[in-house]
């Protein structure tokens, strides 16, 4: 079974959302995900809409297009991966 990776661009964090579209969905392809991306009409956070599609991993632009307590609760439900810096969030593992 294919994993499956929401893709997560943060218009106003983004100077070219088209681009960092582009680039999510090269990085999905070159790490052998499966790419989603969220409804763009939900006022969900980014952690229900990830839960809600029963992905894997999120991967995003960079770093800010999320911030600390939204990464902190989305890492709850998948792995995060970025495209600039390239880096990877592992899930938090519970006890």
């Amino acid at each position: 079974m294919e994993p499956t990776a929401l893709g997560w661009v943060d218009d106003d964090a983004s100077t070219a959302p088209d681009w960092h579209r582009a680039q999510v969905r090269r990085l999905a392809q070159r790490l052998g995900y499966r790419l989603v991306w969220p409804d763009e009409r939900s006022v969900l956070h980014v952690a229900d809409q990830a839960r809600n599609a029963g992905v894997d991993t999120v991967i995003m632009p960079a770093p800010d297009h999320l911030d600390p307590v939204a990464l902190n609760r989305l890492m709850d439900i998948a792995d995060v991966e970025t495209v600039s810096p390239r880096m990877s969030y592992a899930r938090w593992v519970g006890d």
